[in-house]
């Protein structure tokens, strides 16, 4: 067994100057290069057994920056530092020597090389360092027992050690290394919560050393300790929430001087929400970060506040930190952290940044209008190169009158008419003038129906429409093709629309041209007004509008052709390029568009639901609509042709919005604004550079041209997009990631009853970029100045962040599940990597689709490519409540794409079901995922809902599901056994027509905690297929039940439906404990039709192996069935104990996860972190394989197998077969020697299998393998009247050449490790 992929937490990182970042992962060593832009470089198997705890590169006499490298090798210098580097990488009580060649004209193209062989120490390594200006490689060591040594690194000798008198245990250690060893001081955090300095090299080293100084104050354990050695001051990170920095003075030096006689504190730093896990001291910054997934700036000398809080890793804390000396000047750093989750993140901090923008105060942009501000926009500049300075900001006053402040300065733009005094609203939108230029429009609406309409630049050349005679509510701009449609929702439900033209005429100016359009008419209810609206074009049934209304509805209306859905510009506009309509007077000017009588009525609505508090915004992105409301959720859905299919005597179809999935945000985070659309660009690679050169977000309200021009697909096989969230959280106003769970932007605002506009809307956003306008208090307030932001060049340098490598689930990861596999297209091959040679045979770039569910509740879809090692998060569904237990999946797969059911179990009784759809990104180049919500179900609902329930014993709201096994599925539905803390087994069907759940039975035979189930199913000499269920619970015994009756999902209904729940057939006592996990698999006995053997592996708390041998008769092969009562259910066979085997001993600790490659071939783990291969004998079980993972807490594993077959022309056929069930490869387009060489190839991976089981059972003879080939050509590849050849038959078998069997192990804990076998 190899490791394929491994993602763990990352728990060292180094600077290499500020070329190059070194990084432990488990025990592998990565290096990134820095310039030009950050990117992976290589990566090596460095220690054996430990994790990589620390990296120290050995520092030479004469060290020169990046720059002055990059100068010097481009000059063809000879003043260079040597082209190579020492590392000594530690972990555990391993040290080995590995190094760096380094080229600093091609730093991508540097390697890694190990040099000597691992050294095995007798102690844990907290600290390492090289002895400066010695020729030989000698390390100073310290160990965890408060003790040092000497070792000599390439002969792996201990020349000296010392221990100090103290002999407490250290959490961390820093050795302060001089030239010798006699120098040397060691600073030890003990486990009594303080910092001992003592001389591992003073005098009398056959004694132990003294404690020479003692540092007291922290409350808790010291996890790190940092030293800056010109300023003589020691930093620490402690258990109890704080960093302390303390003035020691000189340490190390001539005879190993310990510092000041009174080392005093200069400065508690209290910050962080959890442990502080790191600590590095700067002269005027201290960096810190801990498990509350932070890393604090702090300006210690000063304010001692924190300047910046770099936030991007999920929970599970960060595990390292690093700080560069400087990116080519002593300003600029370079900031990395490696979380728990496995992620790698990297920043830019200028040493002269200012306070965050987070805990500075707003600016107040000095309104100095008329009256009070109610309403503020953020209008883009006129020009295309948009930049924050260019932008103005208007703002609407209770005296009707807009103002706009343009370079400071607040100007009267456009003063109305007394109507508009006391209330209004306002709207502004950017439309492209004929001659293609831009101009900014305005609207403003009042309490009595008038609306104005007028062009910025030019306001008093505008239009007056009327929208009723009552208040108007709300006004919405959105985008056409050539001009811009405006919605007021007046009284009484009614929604006015206009279609509004913009030209220039003669002379220049402006000229608006106005067309009514019939309006909408909203369902009655309270609050009858829109809230939000999104126009989409489509060929086959015209224009659609999807909007949302204030009482939490989703409406679908449909414009009539027959009443002109295109609308030309009118005759009068015509008429403006006449010199003579300068002169009109201004009464003209000013006279309302009337709205005509004509409503349209919605065709589908979705009633209330986003809750009572309204919809906030729709958006529209490639066939799918996105909604936001002040439910905390954003509801992705499309429109749907109900049943695709015409509606009888009539040319129309049937269209309704269908929801497809509900994202949440946030914890508290309730009030949600708008949906922004994460797009890829794929023209530029620097680096995974977050959301600044590898993504742009693009406002979904606006969409891309191209997108519009194809308009809406009606057949939508479009797939999510990412997306980040607009939204409120108490007081703030935050842009919240829902898949990398964390904050982009916040800012203190007072909450979301106030007018507000944020810039950009629709363009580059990343941590920390962006502007909010808002009002409070009476007065116009900004997160950023437009003259005096450093975003004001479109750039916010301060910000730089780099993603380096995505983290997956920042606790434990609880429960996996393999969906299959995506190949990579042909035409594409050539524009990635990811084709690869493993052991001589040509391995196709693919993509394994994972899905696993952790301890912090959430479910991640994933992409993993075996060949390249690389992870991505195509997916993140957040909807459980609790930690996910349990995962089962139900997939077909058609060439490229691939569609699965995913179903889930957690904590707090709750089942949730998806359908999951991957295919290929042609664009991206890229598996791309679109999640559909089927259902959910929550035990303590179905309680409410029963009826006499006050005479019933409530459910346990705590119930946990442990374990789920797929019973049966179909067409029509899916049944599925869970595993329940409360003692039961439960049924359950799943319709994905009637998208809903139910509860079929329940039974509490265990009567304890039932831990695991599994199933298997059986088919007689006559076709009847029986169902058998194995549970087991933690008094470590094993129940078998028949589900032979409700084994047809079809049958689907209510408790009621169904009789008494079955009982257990047969039980047995397997394990001294709990059973945490079991597999089942059957096999014929020869020729017998009327019975069969089924085995039962079971893993238990005990650490034990047991492996149960069952023989199964059918009765109804006979023609008789078992006797049944009322209570009793009959049985439809007999079951009987034949044989039992175990291994007392298979693991050191609990075993947490069993699953079978194939029959016979077992692969077990546990919490002693081994994976172990098992083969099943007849009389014994043989271990076979172990490899000592580097997953902390194994809980879960998934396992399939891979037929590897090299053909003569090269090409490389490949299947799988997992553990829910065969994936097969699409044969549609394939020649029909194409389909017998595939067939031919798929037998060749089977038969010698066959031919050993029944050699095996029966011991009688077994055809050749060209006559099974030659039977499973005819009977599946061929009509009867088309006859394989002899000569077809023989060119077939003889191109399955280099056949090569491989197997996937997949286990996961603290992160997951792909292991090949």
């Amino acid at each position: 067994m190899k490791t394929a992929v491994l993602a763990v937490p990352i728990t060292a990182l180094e600077f290499l100057q500020d070329t190059c970042l070194l990084t432990g992962e488990g025990p592998v060593l990565s290096l990134y290069s820095l310039q030009p832009e950050p990117k992976a470089c290589n990566s090596e198997h460095v220690l054996q057994q430990h994790r990589i705890h620390g990296i120290r590169p050995r520092v030479f006499t004469r060290q020169t920056s990046f720059t002055e490298n990059y100068r010097e090798t481009k000059g063809l210098s000879s003043n260079n530092v040597p082209n190579y580097f020492d590392l000594a990488v530690f972990g555990g009580k391993e040290v080995r020597l590995v190094r760096l060649h380094l080229d600093f004209s091609a730093v991508e193209h540097a390697r890694l090389e190990i040099l000597s062989p691992i050294v095995a120490l007798q102690d844990w390594v907290l600290d390492i360092r090289w002895l400066y200006e010695d020729k030989q490689s000698l390390l100073c060591v310290a160990v965890a027992h408060n003790g040092a040594l000497l070792l000599d690194i390439s002969s792996g000798t201990t020349l000296t050690q010392r221990c100090c008198l103290e002999g407490c245990l250290l959490y961390s250690a820093l050795l302060v290394v001089h030239k010798i060893w006699e120098d040397t001081v060691l600073v030890g955090g003990t486990v009594f919560n303080q910092l001992v300095l003592w001389k591992p090299g003073g005098e009398e080293s056959d004694k132990k050393a003294p404690v020479e100084r003692r540092l007291l104050g922290h409350t808790g354990v010291i996890f790190s300790i940092s030293y800056l050695q010109e300023k003589g001051w020691l930093a620490s990170a402690s258990d109890d929430r704080s960093v302390r920095v303390w003035a020691v003075g000189a340490l190390g030096g001539s005879g190993g001087n310990c510092g000041d006689l009174n080392p005093t504190c200069l400065r508690v730093l209290f910050g962080h929400q959890a442990r502080v896990f790191s600590v590095h001291l700067c002269p005027a910054r201290v960096f810190s970060a801990g498990e509350d997934g932070t890393c604090l700036i702090w300006d210690w000398v000063g304010s001692g506040r924190v300047l910046r809080t770099l936030k991007g890793h999920r929970a599970g804390g960060i595990r390292a930190l690093a700080v560069s000396t400087g990116r080519g000047n002593e300003m600029s750093k370079w900031v990395a952290t490696g979380g728990a989750d496995g992620g790698l993140r990297l920043w830019t901090f200028q040493e002269n940044d200012e306070e965050d923008s987070v805990t500075e105060t707003t600016t107040d942009l000095k309104f100095s209008g008329q009256g009070m501000p109610k309403v503020v926009c953020v209008v883009d500049g006129e020009s295309d190169n948009k930049r924050w300075s260019q932008c103005s900001i208007l703002a609407c006053t209770d005296q009707g009158i807009v103002y706009q402040n343009v370079d400071g300065n607040w100007e009267l733009v456009w003063q109305g008419s007394p109507e508009f005094q006391s209330y209004c609203v306002m709207e502004t939108v950017a439309v492209r003038v004929k001659d293609s230029s831009r101009a900014n429009l305005c609207a403003v609406g009042s309490l009595s129906g008038a609306l104005k309409v007028f062009h910025i630049s030019d306001p008093h050349n505008g239009t007056v429409l009327q929208a009723g005679s009552g208040k108007i509510h709300s006004l919405i701009w959105q985008q056409g093709e050539e001009s811009v449609y405006l919605l007021a929702s007046g009284a009484d439900g009614q929604v006015y629309r206009w279609c509004i033209d913009a030209r220039l005429n003669e002379v220049g100016s402006l000229v608006l041209g106005v067309k009514c359009l019939p309006s909408f008419v909203l369902p009655a209810c309270a609050k009858r007004w829109l809230t939000a609206a999104v126009r989409l074009t489509t060929k086959p049934v015209g224009t659609l509008w999807a909007c949302g209304d204030r009482r939490g509805s989703l409406l679908l209306f449909q414009e009539d052709p027959k009443k002109g859905c295109e609308y030309k510009a009118p005759d009068w506009m015509q008429a403006c390029k006449k010199t003579h309509e300068n002169d009109r007077t201004t009464e003209d000017k000013e006279r309302p568009q009337r709205h005509n009588g004509s409503t349209l009525s919605p065709l589908s609505c979705l009633f209330g639901v986003h809750g009572k508090q309204g919809v906030t915004s729709i958006s529209k992105y490639q066939g799918l609509l996105y909604s936001t409301g002040r439910d905390g959720c954003v509801r992705v859905f499309r429109v749907h042709d109900k049943l695709k299919e015409r509606v009888e005597g009539s040319d129309e179809s049937i269209l309704h919005l269908e929801v497809l999935r509900v994202q949440r945000a946030c914890k508290g985070m309730e009030w949600l604004e708008k949906a922004l659309i994460v797009e890829p660009n794929n023209l530029v690679d620097k680096g995974n550079k977050e959301f600044a050169s590898q993504n742009t977000i693009q406002e979904s309200l606006t969409g891309r041209p191209e997108d519009q021009e194809k308009g809406l697909e009606m057949e939508n096989k479009g797939t999510e997009a990412r997306f980040v969230i607009f939204g409120f959280h108490a007081t703030q106003f935050v842009v919240w990631d829902p898949v990398r769970q964390e904050k982009l932007f916040v800012v203190p605002c007072g909450g979301g009853h106030r007018s507000w506009s944020f810039w950009p809307n629709c363009r580059g956003v990343w941590p920390g970029y962006g502007a909010l306008v808002f009002i409070k208090q009476g007065s116009v307030l900004a997160s950023e100045h437009p003259l005096k932001s450093p975003i004001s060049d479109g750039k916010a340098a301060k910000n730089e962040s780099w993603i380096l490598k995505e983290g997956i689930h920042g606790r434990g990861i609880g429960c996996v599940c393999r969906l299959g596999s995506i190949w990579v297209p042909r035409d594409t091959i050539g524009n990635i990597t990811g084709i690869l040679e493993a052991d001589g045979v040509h391995m196709k770039a693919q993509w394994e689709i994972i899905v696993t569910g952790g301890e912090d509740t959430t479910l991640t879809v994933l992409a993993v490519q075996p060949n390249s090692g690389s992870v991505t998060v195509l997916s993140v569904i957040t909807d459980h409540i609790s930690s996910v237990r349990t995962l089962e999946a139900v997939t077909h797969q058609e060439g490229q794409s691939l569609s699965a059911l995913l179903i889930s179990a957690s904590g707090r009784a709750q089942i949730q079901c998806y359908r999951l759809l991957i295919g290929w990104d042609k664009q991206r180049l890229a598996p791309c995922c679109q999640v559909v919500q089927v259902a959910s179900h929550r035990l303590d609902e179905h309680w409410e809902r029963k009826r006499n329930r006050h005479k019933m014993v409530k459910m346990d709201p705590e119930t946990r599901y442990m374990s789920m096994a797929v019973v049966d599925h179909s067409k029509e539905g899916v049944l599925v056994a869970l595993a329940c803390s409360d003692g039961a087994v439960r049924l359950f069907s799943i319709s994905e027509v009637k998208r809903q759940i139910d509860l079929l039975w329940e039974t509490f035979c265990h009567q304890r905690c039932v831990l695991s189930i599994a199933t298997c199913s059986l088919q007689d000499g006559k076709g009847v297929r029986y169902m058998l269920l194995f549970s087991a619970a933690t008094d470590g015994k094993i129940a078998a039940w028949d589900l032979t009756r409700p084994a047809s999902p079809s049958t689907s209904g209510s408790p009621g439906d169904f009789a008494t729940p079955p009982i257990p057939c047969l039980t047995i006592s397997a394990h001294q404990s709990g059973v945490n996990t079991l597999a089942v698999w059957a096999q014929t006995q020869g020729h017998q039709d009327a019975s069969c053997l089924v085995t039962v592996c079971s893993g238990g708390d005990d650490g034990q192996l047991t492996v149960s041998t069952f023989r199964v008769d059918y009765l109804e092969y006979h023609g008789r069935i078992g006797d049944s009562t009322q209570d009793k259910p009959p049985t439809h066979f007999s079951l009987h104990l034949l044989s039992q085997m175990n291994i007392p001993l298979a693991h050191a600790a609990p075993l947490t996860a069993l699953k079978l490659l194939r029959p016979g071939l077992i692969v077990t783990t546990s919490c002693d972190q081994r994976v172990c291969l098992w083969k099943l004998c007849s009389t014994a079980i043989n271990h076979i394989g172990v490899l000592c993972s580097h997953v902390a807490d194994a809980a879960g594993l998934a396992v399939w197998e891979e037929q590897v077959m090299v053909v003569e022309d090269g090409r490389k056929k490949t299947g799988s077969v997992a553990d829910n069930g065969v994936v097969c490869e699409k044969t549609k387009g394939q020649t029909h020697l194409e389909q017998i060489e595939e067939k031919a190839w798929r037998r060749g991976c089977q038969d010698q299998e066959v031919a050993d089981g029944l050699q095996q059972k029966t011991g009688d003879s077994i055809p050749d393998k060209e006559t099974l080939h030659r039977e499973e050509m005819q009977t599946d590849d061929q009509d009867e009247n088309d006859p394989i050849s002899e000569i077809t038959l023989k060119t077939c078998c003889e191109k399955r050449l280099g056949q090569k069997k491989m197997g996937w192990v997949l286990v996961c804990g603290q992160g997951f490790q792909l292991l090949q076998i």
